[in-house]
This record gives structure tokens, sequence and C-alpha cells, in this order.
């Protein structure tokens, strides 16, 4: 089992990984607000946690990951004001709002299957959850850290010795830097003083409501992530995942409760991916135009050619998106396949060649997830004078990690394998959807690239034949 070094957000530093049990990771990752389609920049923080956990088991650690689907609670300010997201797209679409959950909640994970993202093991729902939020929310009042005012509840920051450890600001300091255009909540006892519970007295058309010991209400939408936490993954949390953007006031209020309500340390380790820009600014959904999978495949990417884009820069480094980037992305993954589909299983296995290549890429990955450089080696190996065999059985245990579809493409020229031809159908398919909004170019381009892996197709009026190879295989 090799050390693992991650930046942590808490500590400012690349730190070794600690385990609460040695060999085992307790990982939890910030889920969607399912209250519309993920944008890409939102998917490059899930693609980045599905590379580290798969790292991590690389690296011989066994990981269970935890994830919420935020369904309630998540108020479009961070001030605890404004409606609930959910009930604001159920407004703009005319659904209820467990509709809206169901429906991007299956587009989400819809997405993920397409970047080729893991599912965690345990995926919870914030809705079926509300006794174990009503049961911190005792805890804490017990303790002493919460507080009933105008019918709701709050957690009571002045009761900490720090607050702020996440981002190391002073009292009030990120307050008047973000805040100043947002109505104060009149019922705070202090300005950085969060809800852990909205009742109707302030949320009268809020659709979905549950009875409490604080009046009939939902929860606050941080108070989800430490319950959830705890009740799959137990009172000590050895990673916790998510945005930048988490880390205040979100990741900071989940600190402040879970540590007021255990009475000891509750997470070790901070990672925290970096947003994805445009030259107008950081991608959000607040203009009400953003980017999605589905539009980048409609204009002919396929979606692994945006997870390579994402594997070429760092995670904590901001990545900037426009269309020219991601169609060099999209031509150096298509070349990627091309090289790779070139390799025959021929040769001897070199255990020496593979070892050093594994070192190298391990090395990489094991220091703060240096996914680029991770990357220069699956090219060194491809150029390397090793064997066939060697490269195409490094090349599927590197695809592990990076999950671009390596392991799929080095075929037997005169046979291609199942999942060749599923590569294939799918380069036809992709072809096809250009060739109807008239992109002549872009399907000659893709022509062109199947004449390079040895296939020729032939446009009928049945739809579109293909063969592999002279005399080889035709569907």
């Amino acid at each position: 089992m090799d050390d693992f070094f991650l930046y942590n957000t808490r500590t400012r530093k690349i730190e070794a990984l600690a385990q609460r049990e040695p060999g085992k990771i307790r990982m939890y990752t910030c889920g969607p607000t399912v209250y519309h389609f993920a944008h890409i920049g939102n998917l490059r923080s899930y693609v980045m946690e599905d590379v580290l956990e798969k790292a991590l088991s690389y690296a011989g650690y066994e990981v269970t990951r935890a994830m919420n689907i935020t369904d309630v609670g998540h108020l479009v300010s961070d001030a605890d004001t404004g409606e609930d997201k959910m009930l604001l797209g159920a407004k703009r679409e005319h659904k209820s709002v467990m509709e809206i959950a169901s429906f991007y909640t299956d587009a989400f994970f819809a997405d993920c299957e397409k970047l080729n993202v893991k599912r965690p093991k345990i995926v919870e729902r914030a809705t079926s959850c509300i006794g174990d939020y009503v049961a911190l929310i005792e805890r804490l009042f017990e303790r002493g850290y919460a507080y009933a005012a105008g019918g709701n509840v709050y957690f009571d920051t002045s009761k900490l010795n720090e607050y702020h450890v996440l981002t190391r600001h002073k009292s009030g300091e990120l307050f008047s830097a973000v805040r100043d255009n947002v109505e104060e909540d009149a019922n705070k006892r202090n300005k950085a003083d969060f809800a852990l519970w909205f009742t109707k007295s302030k949320f009268d058309g809020q659709e979905l409501r549950w009875e409490s010991p604080w009046g009939l209400g939902y929860p606050g939408w941080h108070i989800e992530c430490s319950a959830i936490s705890m009740k799959h993954l137990g009172e000590y949390l050895d990673l916790h995942c998510g945005g930048v953007d988490n880390i205040f006031p979100h990741h900071t209020n989940e600190i402040a409760q879970s540590e007021a309500a255990l009475g000891h340390a509750w997470c070790a380790h901070w990672f925290h991916v970096h947003h994805l820009t445009q030259k107008s600014g950081k991608m959000s959904k607040s203009s009400g135009e953003f980017l999605t999978l589905s539009l980048l495949e409609e204009r002919g990417y396929p979606p692994p050619a945006y997870r390579y884009f994402c594997l070429q820069s760092h995670y904590r480094k901001p990545l900037e998106f426009s269309f020219e980037a991601l169609d060099n992305a999209n031509a150096a993954y298509r070349k990627l396949l091309k090289r790779v589909s070139e390799l025959r299983d021929e040769g001897d296995y070199g255990e020496a060649a593979a070892a050093a290549f594994r070192k190298g890429f391990s090395a990489a990955l094991c220091n703060d997830l240096n996914t680029a450089k991770a990357l220069s080696v699956v090219y060194d190996v491809i150029k390397s004078d090793a064997s066939g065999k060697t490269k195409l059985a490094v090349l599927r245990e590197f695809d592990g990690v990076f999950s671009l579809g390596l392991g799929e493409v080095g075929a037997e020229a005169t046979a291609p394998d199942e999942a060749f031809a599923r590569l294939v159908e799918a380069k036809i398919a992709e072809r096809n959807a250009a060739r109807a909004r008239k992109d002549f170019k872009w399907a000659d381009a893709i022509r062109d690239e199947l004449a390079a892996f040895g296939v020729s197709i032939k446009d009928g009026h049945e739809g579109t034949a293909w063969s592999f190879g002279e005399g080889g295989m035709k569907v």
C-alpha cells in the first residue's frame, strides 16, 4: 500500500492522508442539488472525485464513499434567505418538487455514467433522513449550540472558539465581503449563525414539510451532510470532498455543527476541486445559460473527451473552458485511442517494465493527485520498447483509474471484440448526429477517424453498415 499525499484545505498543506482504521478510507462527497441539470463545471468536481476514489483503490486502500442528493433545504442565498432551490425548480417547470427531484437525479446519474464516474457505494436523499436531522439538532440543543428564534432554529457560532477553520478569516470578514447586498435575518443572534431548521413561520409556500419539536417545517441545507455522513460513515470521517465554492459557508458550517455535536474532531482531510471558468468568469447556473454534457454531445464531443480535458489539469487550479480548448483535448483523446488500437497483444509480458510504469503512475497520483503527470506515463507506456502484451496489460490497469475506455480498443486486427464494436457504433451514432445537423465537416472527420482504426463504413437506406479490416467483421 502506497502512502497517499493530498492537499488538505484545513491545514493548507500537502500531507499524508490519515486513516482512523489503517488501509480504510471513509470518504464523503457533497452531492448535487437536483433542481436543474448539472453544468460541466459541476461535473468537473465529480470527475476528479471519481478519479480520487479510484486512485485510492489503485494505491491499495479500501474506500467507502457516501454522497447525498439534496432534494430539500438548499436556499438560493448563503445567508439563509430566498427560496428553496427545489421549489424554484418546481415553479419553473410547473411540476411537484418530488417530480423535479426524481427527473434531475436521474439526469445527474446519466451524465455520470456517460463520463464513467462510478456511483458511490452509498447514495442518500436528503428527504429520507428527517429523523436523523431532528436527532442531531436536539443534540446541539443539549450541548448549548442551538437556539430557537422567530419560529426557526439556528446554530450559535459565538459558542465556538474557532469558526473559520477552513477559510482562516476573522469573524465578520467573509460576511462583509459577500453579503452586503443580502437581506439579513433579524432572528439571528450573530451574523455568522446559520439555520438548522425552518418552520412554516418563514416559508408558508414550502411544499415539503415535516413535524418537528420546533414546528412544521424542513431542515436547513448544511445539517443534511453532517447527519448523512454520521449515519453511514460514523463519528469520524477520513476524507470530505467538494468544490471550492462549498468551502464557505457549507463546509465551514458542517465542521461547526458536527464537532459541536460530537465533542471531538470530525474530519481529518478536506479535498476541494477548483472552478471551471470561462472568459466571462466562473461557470454557474445563476445566469440561466450554462453548458451541459448533453449540449457538448449535441456539438459532437463524446463525454470521455471532456473527462480527458479535466485530467489534463490539476484539480487545485482553475480550468478555463473554451470550445477551442475542448477541440484540442478531443483531438488528443482520439489520437490516444487510435494509438492504443494499434497495439497488439503480442510478445512476452515484461514484469520489470510493467513495474517501472506502475511506479511512475502511482507516484504521480499519490503526489496530490497529479493527473496530468500520470497521463504522461500513459504516453510513456505507448512510446516504450515494451511488448504489446505488456503495454496493453499496463494500460488496462491504468484505465481502472482514468476510465477513458483505453482497455476497450486494443483489439486484434481481424476480430474486433464486443467493446471495440460498441466504440465503433458510438462513433457512427456521433457521425449520424453530425450529419443530421448538417455539420458535414465533423461527419467527415469521424469517417476519417474510423478509417484510421481500419473501419470502413457505407451509408444506405437502412442505415450505416461497417466492416473492420480487409475481409474482417461486417455489421
